[in-house]
């Protein structure tokens, strides 16, 4: 069975900073892309950042580009979302996914393409 957890949300001022982690178990890491996804009320899930299976390569939605860094550690089965000048408009439920692919980052940018999801998290940027 393949388990995302999910960790490292919380409230936060504006410009401030939050790094969230997800580990995931059940499944060989190193096959798997991986990404971040957001959703806040009223709005259709958003991909922000996704990593390719050795690290390579990433994705970055254009309303994080500069602002938010996606890495994994393979040895630790774990990926991360650092997030750095934050925003009001980044408050959301944040989700870790994860897709045993290969295609390009660019292709996978649609929740449809996850296969396994972990349990959301809150982000709050208070202004």
């Amino acid at each position: 069975q393949v388990q995302l957890v999910a960790s490292g949300g919380g409230l936060v001022q504006a410009g401030g900073s939050l790094r969230l982690s997800c580990v995931v178990s059940g499944h060989t890491f190193s096959i798997l892309t991986m990404a971040w996804f957001r959703q806040s009320p009223g709005k259709e899930r958003e991909c922000v950042g996704s990593i390719s299976r050795s690290g390579s390569s990433t994705y970055y939605a254009d309303s994080v580009k500069g602002r938010f860094t996606i890495s994994r550690d393979n040895a630790k089965d774990t990926v991360y979302l650092q997030m750095n000048s934050l925003k009001p408009e980044d408050t959301a439920i944040y989700f870790c996914a994860a897709a045993p692919s290969a295609r390009s980052l660019t292709t996978l940018t649609g929740p449809s393409r996850y296969d396994y999801w972990g349990q959301g998290i809150q982000v709050t940027v208070s202004s």
